[in-house]
């Protein structure tokens, strides 16, 4: 077994790359998930989530929320996650 060595220009080449097709599939629908974004007053937007946890189990469509924030007049904005088929 040999050892390759790599100059730190091959590795750089290397990420770029990488990086490059990691890019080309998220534009051909390469991200697996189903992402959607709501903004509503706070009981609401509780109400939303549980809709969504109740129709799309977590344990089946790895159900989440991705990220939320605390807006003006209690409203919430948040991000639901999914994947789309549960197989």
């Amino acid at each position: 077994m040999s050892i390759t060595r790599k100059m730190p220009a091959d590795v750089a080449r290397s990420l770029a790359e990488r990086g490059r097709i990691r890019a080309r599939a998220k534009d051909v629908g390469g991200d697996a998930w189903r992402r959607e974004t709501f903004t509503l007053p706070r009981l609401e937007a509780r109400e939303k989530a549980r809709e969504w946890f109740a129709r799309f189990p977590k344990a089946a469509y790895m159900t989440e929320i991705e990220r939320w924030r605390e807006l003006e007049d209690d409203r919430i904005e948040f991000t639901m996650r999914r994947l789309p088929t549960a197989d």
